[in-house]
């Protein structure tokens, strides 16, 4: 008899971090739907818009400083993690670049509220959302997933996502009260960024090693293709909210937000914290054994794929009484939006374990040209079609973009068979 593709302890670790970051996830998604409806009715949809906007924006920033280490200090994490002194080198290396580029992005930011009318006029809600930026830069998420510990994660998520939420229905009264929307969002970011980084160094006793010139250069040079990649997902998922608040108005853009953030909770939860779950499992099977990892994964997405032809006909049809339940009002523009966007959120779950294989088997490049490629096309996409359709456009693009990703990772990943699932990459045999 062969041997089993996940071991009863690699079982258990993956269930754990499953289980910690579907409890987070779930404590994500009844926040909002508490929160949004709330924020909804007292700001209104113009003002709901604008801090959409404003969130979407600072979104680019938190990109550029996360710079990839999501997916590659967390593979570095997971495969020297009982090496007390690679594990800080590590941490410390990611944590100065990310530091560095966090005060590089503020003077960008700094710089727009000044010069360009778009973002001069309500500047004050720009300056105060940053504080995001500063908080997930220090919250060193992809260190605890590198560690399989993702319990830290979502203790500390949990904890803080409470009390936002709670804070916004005490401070929240009326539409004026807009203004600290992005006051509490900051604070939230920044205290659990604060305990995420206290916990870290206490629970794993880190030291902090201070990089010279050589070793930044080099952490910049060695991300810089999964930082392209990830950077190049987000120019068309941040885009989208960004351009319909570009190219419309306020009450059009807090519409389309609404869609969009009702379809990426279908797309996040549990999905997404299985892909963090598996992903530094999977980094490390595949380090031992090439062909047990790509069937694990193989098993994984048909089993999500299944899932997924079940759900989202289901939300499609539901989706009035979703925003009815969200909005506390039927939003033609609001259900027609979320319907389009469910399309895409299903491209993108068929295809979530294949193409983060890519990334598994060491093959970063590859991810990095098909997201490229996506974002090249599908940005002025973006643009065209919202220009042609208003904000229908942005959820169209989406549709067409993520069905672009998925032909383009089914030729690249298994065309080719269980034996070589990646051109250009060696045997999946066992070494």
């Amino acid at each position: 008899m062969g041997r089993k593709i996940i071991t009863p302890k690699e079982k258990k670790t993956v269930l754990d971090n499953f289980i910690s970051l579907s409890t987070l996830q779930s404590i994500n998604y009844i926040l909002p739907v508490l929160v949004l409806p709330y924020l909804i009715r007292v700001i209104g949809p113009s003002k709901f818009g604008l801090i959409a906007f404003a969130q979407a924006l600072i979104q680019y920033f938190i990109i550029f400083t996360d710079y990839g280490f999501s997916l590659t200090a967390t593979r570095k994490i997971s495969l020297c993690r009982n090496e007390k002194s690679a594990v800080s080198l590590v941490f410390s290396s990611a944590m100065t670049v990310k530091l560095l580029l966090a005060g590089l992005i503020f003077v960008i930011l700094i710089l727009l509220v000044n010069f360009v009318p778009r973002f001069k006029t309500d500047w004050l809600v720009y300056v105060l959302s940053f504080g995001a930026v500063i908080g997930n830069t220090l919250f060193p998420v992809w260190f605890f997933q590198g560690q399989e510990k993702m319990r830290f994660i979502s203790i500390i998520n949990i904890t803080g996502g409470m009390i936002y939420a709670i804070a916004i229905f005490i401070f929240i009264k009326k539409p004026a009260d807009y203004i600290l929307v992005p006051v509490l969002n900051s604070a939230f970011f920044l205290i659990t960024g604060i305990l995420g980084l206290y916990t870290a160094f206490k629970k794993f006793d880190l030291e902090f090693i201070f990089q010279d010139y050589s070793n930044i250069a080099n952490e910049l040079k060695t991300g810089w293709s999964i930082f392209i990649s990830v950077a190049s997902i987000n120019a068309y998922t941040a885009t989208r909210i960004f351009a319909v608040g570009l190219l419309t108005n306020n009450i059009l853009t807090g519409y389309y937000a609404i869609a969009e953030k009702i379809a990426y909770a279908f797309q996040t939860f549990p999905l997404d914290s299985f892909a963090q779950a598996i992903y530094p499992r999977l980094s490390h099977i595949f380090s031992r054994n090439k062909k047990r990892a790509y069937r694990l994964m193989n098993r994984i997405q048909d089993s999500t794929t299944l899932i997924f032809v079940l759900i989202i006909p289901l939300a499609i049809l539901a989706a009035p009484l979703i925003t009815r339940v969200i909005c506390g009002v039927k939003y033609p523009e609001v259900i027609t939006s979320l319907r389009i966007l469910l399309i895409g959120v299903f491209f993108v779950a068929i295809n979530a374990f294949r193409v983060q294989f890519l990334l598994v088997s060491g093959r970063p490049n590859i991810y990095s040209k098909i997201h490229v490629i996506a974002a090249l096309l599908g940005v002025p996409l973006i643009f065209i079609l919202i220009f042609y359709f208003s904000y229908l456009g942005s959820a169209l693009s989406t549709v067409i973009i993520e069905a672009g990703i998925l032909i383009a990772t089914l030729k690249l990943v298994t065309a080719s068979g269980p034996s070589s699932p990646i051109r250009g990459t060696a045997s999946l045999e066992e070494k």
